[in-house]
């Protein structure tokens, strides 16, 4: 009897090693890449939405996220598209010409909440096929934008669109670069990332940010002066993306969890992850001695009369690309945003 039993141990040991390397085997890994700092809202989202996805599906999946990101911003896209990452997020804009009709989140003056305006992009998103047919190639999990878009600098107080001129401003590229030259800013297309140098060196006098972007890239100690306006003078368009082998490949039940974590759940997740630190930036601000204006109607309204031909060539080009009746599909979106702001 004992025998026996010895004689199988080399069995069970076998079947004991087959069932731990397939369970292994199970686990998928998604390389994950940020192109930003880990202490940036989007780093500490993204790894938050992955946390989210290893909990929903235990022992199925698991993140890998990289030290550093495995392209430039503007080849972020690509980069996830061809493989060289599972997961990451990029701006739209960083590639000009590619996106047109996810501009549409970044005109002037649509709101004064990430959250709303990122939920609200989302819906349009899922909507209009057009504004997914841009995004072919991968697996886009959510969009959404940051909050609402600041003029800094470091030389003068700005409290009419006349003050912008004779400035230097680095500009993150997409709409926020047309509305810039629309207000007679000299600009230059550069990634966030770079704004420090750019602006300790002099080599730039200003930049456009949402709050947030002061402390995360330790620009409080050179910006002197910076003006806000109601709803925003921009807005930043994001695309949150995998893949899309890599999720094929996922069993059903992963793919389930990956899109019940994706579309609104996620686009509120970094929006409202952005109110956070927005509000933060502007306490941080405040103790650094940045001197703020808030610009009054008259500088509104001159802002909204030189970007009023913005948006009608954002329209027609977002038409040209299969969006039918824009300006209908712009007046709707800013309807939503008011709505989910009350």
């Amino acid at each position: 009897m004992s025998n026996r039993l010895f004689a199988c141990r080399p069995w069970a040991l076998l079947l004991s090693l087959t069932t731990a390397g397939a369970a292994a085997q199970a686990q998928a890994v998604l390389t994950v890449s940020s192109w930003l700092p880990p202490a940036h809202i989007l780093s500490e989202t993204q790894k938050e939405w992955c946390t989210a996805l290893e909990q929903k599906v235990p022992g199925k999946v698991r993140c890998n996220i990289l030290p550093r990101g495995v392209a430039a911003p503007p080849g972020t896209f690509d980069a996830v598209r061809n493989g060289l990452a599972d997961l990451s997020y990029t701006v739209q804009g960083y590639t000009p010409g590619r996106f047109v009709t996810t501009q549409m989140a970044e005109v002037p003056f649509l709101g004064n909440s990430a959250e709303s305006v990122s939920v609200a992009f989302q819906r349009a998103y899922n909507k209009y096929p057009a504004i997914a047919a841009e995004h072919q190639g991968v697996k886009v999990l959510a969009v959404f934008t940051h909050g609402p878009g600041i003029v800094f600098n470091t030389k003068r107080p700005i409290t009419q669109a006349e003050d912008l001129a004779g400035l230097k401003f680095r500009v993150g590229g997409g709409m926020v670069n047309e509305i810039s030259k629309s207000l007679g800013m000299n600009v230059t297309l550069k990634p966030a990332p770079e704004s420090y140098e750019l602006l300790s060196t002099g080599v730039m006098d200003g930049t456009l940010f949402p709050a947030e972007s002061v402390e995360s890239f330790k620009i409080d100690k050179v910006i002197k002066h910076g003006t806000a306006f109601p709803g925003g003078l921009y807005n930043t368009a994001f695309v949150f993306l995998m893949n899309q082998a890599t999720f094929d490949k996922q069993p059903a039940d992963v793919k389930k969890a990956i899109d019940e974590l994706s579309g609104e759940y996620a686009a509120r997740m970094f929006g409202r992850g952005w109110d956070k630190v927005d509000r933060r930036g502007m306490a941080f601000m405040q103790a650094a001695g940045v001197q703020f204006a808030r610009a009054d109607p008259a500088f509104v309204k001159a802002v909204q009369d030189k970007t009023a031909a913005v948006e009608e060539r954002w329209a027609s080009a977002a038409e040209a690309k299969g969006l039918k009746d824009a300006k209908k599909v712009l007046a709707e979106f800013r309807a939503e945003i008011k709505k989910l702001e009350k």
